[in-house]
């Protein structure tokens, strides 16, 4: 699903850049990215061009000053290396997409009770992700939701909350006190709206059900969409793309 965990060659001198369609550079997408990565606590990799590596956390993020700060534990013997290697290289992964960055100017900061690994911030970010992957989750907002009718029970007519949606599929929240779909099931004519400008027609096949932590009114159903026409899917991948966009600009309020 992602690329290697290993860090990928970034733009070879004297070789075509592969990486480009993956390149972030606005400081505005690059600022809400690691901000993402802080808020959520995200496990950091941190690899050096001696081989040492390090997994650390994202501490701070300060746009005004262009800097950076990981945690840092000075008892782990690998923290001073990857300081004093000549190259750094910074792997994490926020929901399905590997984010990958370059970690300069790297300095140990010691406070009174710990100690962080500042550099700089970095001037551009290597995003990789599989479109036909990613999933974003829903904007509230907008009241996106799943009508059809219950395939066991076609006198139910069913308007179920859409969570998260991907090119492939989407989950709904199904209610206790809706008779429970087995996964293989197949919905036909199901209606998604996702929002005023977004709504399709397909069918929907159910291949996982679960619980949702910290939720006891309902499940989760894991839906994969079959028959998608070419204008769905147009419209799906506008949805998902400018869904992604809001979220990140969330990020920076």
């Amino acid at each position: 699903m992602f690329q290697p965990t290993q860090p990928a060659s970034l733009d070879p001198l004297g070789s075509p850049d592969r990486f480009a369609e993956f390149r972030v550079t606005d400081p505005i997408e690059m600022r809400a990215l690691l901000k993402s990565l802080m808020d959520a606590g995200v496990l950091v990799n941190l690899s050096a061009s001696d081989g040492s590596a390090y997994t650390t956390t994202l501490w701070m993020v300060d746009s005004q000053q262009r800097k950076i700060a990981f945690t840092a534990d000075m008892r782990a013997p690998n923290v001073e290396r990857i300081v004093e290697a000549e190259d750094a290289v910074a792997v994490a992964y926020l929901d399905q997409v590997k984010l990958q960055f370059e970690v300069a100017d790297r300095v140990l900061v010691h406070g009174r009770q710990s100690c962080v690994m500042q550099a700089a911030m970095p001037t551009e970010m290597y995003r990789f992700q599989r479109r036909n992957a990613f999933r974003v989750r829903t904007l509230e907002r907008s009241a996106p939701v799943a009508r059809f009718r219950h395939p066991e029970i076609p006198e139910m007519s069913l308007a179920l909350r859409v969570l998260d949606v991907s090119m492939g599929g989407c989950a709904l929240f199904m209610p206790h006190d809706v008779p429970l779909m087995q996964p293989g099931c197949a919905i036909n004519g199901c209606v998604v709206q996702l929002d005023a400008d977004t709504d399709f027609r397909t069918t929907l096949q159910v291949h996982h059900v679960s619980s949702m932590q910290g939720q006891s009114q309902g499940v989760r159903l894991g839906c994969e969409f079959l028959n998608l026409n070419a204008d769905a899917t147009r419209s799906l991948q506008r949805y998902i793309d400018q869904t992604q966009k809001r979220r990140r600009m969330m990020a920076l309020d």
